[in-house]
């Protein structure tokens, strides 16, 4: 796979430059996965288990866990834990799979609004 070859798209990401040299900010042009859609999509396919089972063993409802794979809610610090925990990978995946597609979202959301926003260099990059 190239540098800069996103895995699951065949898409290539773009780094696009600010106007400080220290940081660059990765466009990438489609919607990241949800954490909840993969963890159903994979790790509950894999398993074989239902939503009502995964549930039981991560010790939350039914509907709580039903909202997060079905992307309406988000993977809090919580969820990440007991899905870490359930599938042995700890938390910190699952915060940075719900923080890339919430900064998506959140670009998509403020994108003419961040057009008028000036840039300033500040000591504290």
């Amino acid at each position: 796979m190239d540098r800069g070859e996103l895995p699951s798209s065949g898409k290539t990401a773009k780094r696009a430059k600010s106007t400080s040299s220290k940081t660059t900010e990765l466009k990438i042009d489609r919607r990241p996965t949800h954490p909840g859609e993969l963890f159903r999509d994979i790790v509950l396919s894999e398993l074989g288990l239902s939503v009502s089972e995964a549930a039981r063993q991560l010790g939350v409802s039914r509907q709580t866990l039903h909202a997060i794979i079905s992307g309406r809610s988000a993977v809090t610090a919580e969820m990440a834990l007991r899905f870490g925990r359930f599938c042995g990978n700890g938390p910190g995946l699952w915060l940075r799979m719900q923080q890339a597609f919430d900064l998506w979202q959140a670009h998509v959301d403020l994108d003419d609004k961040l057009d008028s926003i000036p840039t300033h260099s500040v000591a504290a990059e």
